[in-house]
């Protein structure tokens, strides 16, 4: 029997893959890397009056009772930054007879950046897995015992680059990056990627003008889950070309411009999908607080533009960004849009805590206190195969008191598929075949924690969100309000109590709505 391609090319990247980790290992014990490894154990009992997020007769309640074991590894050498968390929640439900419930789940995300050679050879790898929502049009919560619109998505990426300093006159990186993204979903299934990429910029001795060349290059190849037969998705490919100029009009003022060409195969009814693309924009940075990247200009779909910008205060951290782009689901698995959470807590916290490992530390310390999510208001990546146009517009900011703060994030997205729905026909059927066709999502939350005493914090979270399909006129609905107090009975040990009120819609199952109300007392203790 001939050999599957994938299954070869799968079987190199593997091979490939202890000699990556291997160096990277190396790199950091030959320098005497610093470790730091953090067991926690989270004791979790819950009582949900809709336990399985079904809608008017069939809602059940049920105590839960859960134990969630994890673990974070983390190294900051200077030779090897390693970053990484699991953990494993097991479930066991008063009212066993329940649909659609789960008995555990697992998650984990690590990245990991090496020095092989000094100067020359670098390795970044990273890998994740969690449980994610299939559909914008479903049961969307924290209430993460219904298996009811969810899948385990799980990714991998080995990226080895080459990176070289031409005196003052240029600096060159050559990169290439071998990833997968892999779910338990038919029709969705599994896609690998090789991309390979160059970028030579202008070196240091160029201050008033500067210049860039890049180019970039990704076959990607889907599969159906358990068949060695290409999916109507099958393989595809992106290639962009760019030269860009700098110009320093004043010392905290440059005006960009950038020109190249972008090529894409993918299947389509005739459209165009490849054409010159053109921008002109602006970098202002004018004091260490404050920077606005901005651009506009033309690509093969269209007008398009960017935006990224940021303000810091003693109290406060404001991030307002905007983008506009050609991609896939799966690259949005690899790297997530949503605002990190830790991320835009570190601005604000950078007065207080000058040493990064106290910073980090504070930080990760207020988001327990607080019940904050790892990531804030974000939108829902929902399972496609197809290429798609996404514009987003996300904005956030945090403000500390005296004794309480408040974090704020607004978004907005349009997605437009570019690529045929065939591609989608094994997981739309029907009448959902054009639902993911053009979709907005509109979402915000608000979250508020009070200090009341020096181990006793209360905090209050509101998040709402709207998606609609603009093809087929859909639209979900959903809002969560949390409110709760946590206190931290000694250095290494707290509990919280928290209750929980959900509403959203059903529309890919039985349609109407669902409601949830839940208590959740919780202790934790960090090792």
């Amino acid at each position: 029997m001939p050999e599957n391609p994938r299954a070869a090319r799968l079987g190199a990247a593997l091979k490939l893959t202890p000699f990556a980790l291997a160096a990277m290992l190396a790199s950091g014990a030959s320098h005497g890397a610093d470790w730091r490894i953090s067991p926690r154990l989270d004791l979790r009992e819950t009582y949900s009056d809709n336990v399985g997020l079904q809608n008017g007769g069939d809602t059940r309640g049920s105590f839960i009772s859960e134990v969630a074991p994890s673990i974070n590894v983390s190294s900051n050498g200077p030779r090897l930054k390693v970053s990484a968390d699991a953990g494993w929640n097991l479930y066991a439900y008063s009212d066993k007879d329940v649909p659609n419930l789960q008995d555990s789940q697992r998650h984990y995300n690590g990245t990991a950046q090496a020095v092989v050679v000094d100067e020359l050879l670098f390795v970044d790898a990273g890998a994740s897995g969690s449980r994610q929502a299939i559909s914008a049009f479903g049961p969307v919560s924290n209430n993460t015992f219904s298996s009811t619109n969810r899948t385990d998505i799980s990714t991998w990426r080995i990226s080895p680059y080459v990176r070289h300093r031409f005196g003052s006159t240029a600096d060159m990186t050559l990169r290439y990056m071998r990833d997968s993204v892999d779910s338990g979903v038919a029709g969705y299934g599994s896609s690998m990627a090789s991309t390979r990429s160059a970028d030579i910029s202008s070196g240091t001795r160029f201050t008033t003008f500067g210049w860039n060349l890049s180019y970039y290059h990704q076959d990607l190849d889907q599969h159906v889950v358990g068949s060695s037969a290409p999916t109507v998705g099958g393989e595809s490919s992106s290639e962009n070309s760019t030269v860009g100029l700098r110009w320093g009009v004043i010392r905290r003022l440059s005006l960009t411009a950038n020109a190249g060409y972008d090529k894409y195969e993918y299947p389509t009814l005739g459209e165009s999908t490849r054409g010159r693309s053109w921008s002109a924009g602006f970098i202002w940075t004018p004091s260490t607080r404050t920077s606005v990247q901005a651009s506009f200009g033309r690509r093969y779909f269209g007008k398009t533009g960017s935006l990224a910008s940021s303000y810091r205060t003693q109290r406060s951290v404001w991030t307002l960004d905007y983008s506009d782009a050609v991609t896939t689901n799966r690259s949005q698995f690899l790297l997530p849009s949503s605002v990190d959470t830790a991320a835009m807590l570190d601005g604000l916290f950078a007065a207080n805590f000058p040493d990064p490992v106290q910073r980090q530390q504070a930080v990760q310390a207020y988001i327990a206190a607080t019940g904050l999510p790892p990531t804030l208001a974000n939108s829902i990546n929902y399972l496609s195969n197809r290429y798609i146009r996404i514009k987003r517009l996300q904005g956030a900011a945090v403000f500390r008191g005296a004794r309480s703060n408040l974090t704020f994030t607004v978004y907005d997205e349009d997605r437009v598929a570019l690529s045929t729905q065939q591609s989608d026909s094994a997981l739309l059927l029907g009448q959902l075949a054009t639902l993911n066709d053009n979709t907005t999502q509109r979402g915000a939350s608000v979250n508020l924690d009070y200090r009341l005493a020096p181990r006793t914090n209360a905090f209050a979270n509101l998040s709402v969100a709207r998606s609609r399909s603009l093809s087929n006129d859909v639209v979900s609905n959903y809002n969560e309000t949390r409110l709760g107090m946590n206190h931290r009975f000694a250095a290494r040990s707290r509990g919280s109590l928290e209750l929980r009120h959900t509403r959203g819609s059903l529309y890919l199952l039985n349609g109407g709505n669902y409601s949830e109300n839940a208590l959740v007392a919780t202790f934790s203790i960090q090792y």
